[in-house]
């Protein structure tokens, strides 16, 4: 998950982190405080190796309550290792260690944090990170099959060249990465067995091998979208027009560059689908391409630089069109006026189930902001004016609004 993409709804959830001794160890600083961005109150547990990487201090100083370390500290709750099984809705371990994977494995309880594991019973994830050579040994991958059979939602490292200079998997997965799987493990999984289709970002339309037809679209709100149905459970699929918006490592992604390309793919995905979602800034026409050539200055002719159009498909009204009775579509319409009357025409002309609708003209609610403005409106004759509000939190709203009507 982008950490740019901060869902914020999750006041009064509370994360346990479990740290283990790794150069990585400082990486769930970071992954504290995006937490706490989200408002997920945050405990920790560090290992005593992973206190000689980062000091416990440190998580205390940016308001991670409590910090646990030694079992038989002086000040220690004599039930602390009880505490997270108790009080947290998610125990992360990050960075997990080859160690406390096999501890897991075998129900060993030799210090705080494995006590802390054995002892809960909700939800854990591990985001392991060792040398590759540890990572790729046999009992190591025994280990990691078998807490996965058991439930265990697992980060799988990234490849890359580690601390000691050799290179392989063993690198801790993009913090970012983890932050989505932990929420995911916060969120309700009302979308659970949704297959979701999302079309996200501008398209581009060339008119020879180097200049295109575009417009300013980044795909943010599509992004958002994703994340909020993968978050819930659904298995999202996403068309993606050209934009560098990074997605949850659980959504599929599809590049594709033109408005013919994205069709093709939407068309193609849509019959297995249970909802789509249409965001894209699709240019509705594209240019007449001169051929494999680059346009010269000199090939102007007397009526200066002249460009002819012809119009692209429509590919919501196509997916409107072949929509079953157990599917749902929703539709997005940037309008620069009559929002209303624009809207509710393409909600009934489309076959829409639902339409959301901004003014693009109105400040922070256009393209690229991270916010948005919107006006939804339903199939079942329903219409809500939404206030500026953080894209995130309008998408964390559509999927609301869809599963109310």
């Amino acid at each position: 998950m982008d950490t740019g993409l901060l869902f914020n709804g999750y006041l009064g959830k509370r994360a346990h982190l479990g740290v283990c001794g790794s150069v990585a160890a400082y990486k769930a600083i970071e992954l504290a405080r995006g937490l706490q961005e989200c408002n997920v109150a945050v405990s920790a547990t560090l290992t005593r190796a992973a206190a000689r990487f980062v000091a416990p201090l440190t998580f205390t100083a940016l308001g991670v309550d409590p910090v646990w370390g030694d079992m038989f500290q002086d000040d220690a709750d004599p039930y602390a290792h009880l505490a997270p099984g108790r009080t947290c809705h998610v125990l992360a371990v990050v960075p997990a260690s080859a160690n406390v994977l096999a501890k897991m494995v075998h129900g060993l309880a030799d210090d705080m944090l494995s006590c802390q594991l054995l002892a809960h019973s909700g939800p854990v994830l591990v985001a392991p990170a060792m040398n590759p050579a540890m990572w790729e040994a046999p009992a190591t991958r025994d280990n990691v099959a078998r807490l996965r059979e058991r439930g265990v939602d697992l980060v799988f490292p990234d490849s890359g060249k580690v601390a000691c200079g050799d290179t392989g998997n063993g690198r801790l997965a993009p913090v970012g990465a983890i932050l989505g799987h932990v929420c995911r493990l916060l969120s309700p999984q009302d979308m659970a067995g949704l297959r979701v289709l999302l079309t996200l970002g501008p398209t581009r339309e060339k008119f020879d091998p180097v200049r295109f037809w575009s417009n300013p679209s980044t795909g943010r709100m599509g992004a958002s979208l994703a994340t909020a149905a993968w978050l819930r459970g659904a298995e999202v699929t996403v068309v993606a027009g050209p934009c560098s918006q990074d997605l949850p490592s659980g959504v599929r992604r599809i590049d594709v560059s033109s408005a013919r390309e994205m069709d093709a793919a939407c068309r193609d995905l849509w019959p297995a689908m249970d909802v789509a979602c249409c965001t894209a800034a699709v240019a509705d026409f594209r240019p007449v391409a001169f051929g494999d050539a680059k346009m010269k200055k000199d090939a102007v002719g007397p009526d200066g630089f002249v460009v002819h159009f012809e119009q692209n498909p429509d590919i919501l009204a196509g997916l409107g069109a072949a929509k079953r009775p157990d599917q749902r579509l929703i539709g997005f319409a940037a309008e620069s006026h009559d929002l209303d009357a624009n809207a509710r025409g393409k909600l009934e002309r489309k076959n829409l189930d639902m339409i959301v609708a901004n003014p693009v003209n109105v400040p922070g609610a256009g393209f690229a902001a991270g916010t948005n403005q919107v006006h939804v409106y339903d199939c079942r004759g329903g219409r809500e004016s939404w206030p500026l509000l953080a894209k995130t939190e309008v998408a964390w709203r559509i999927w609301d609004h869809l599963a109310a009507i």
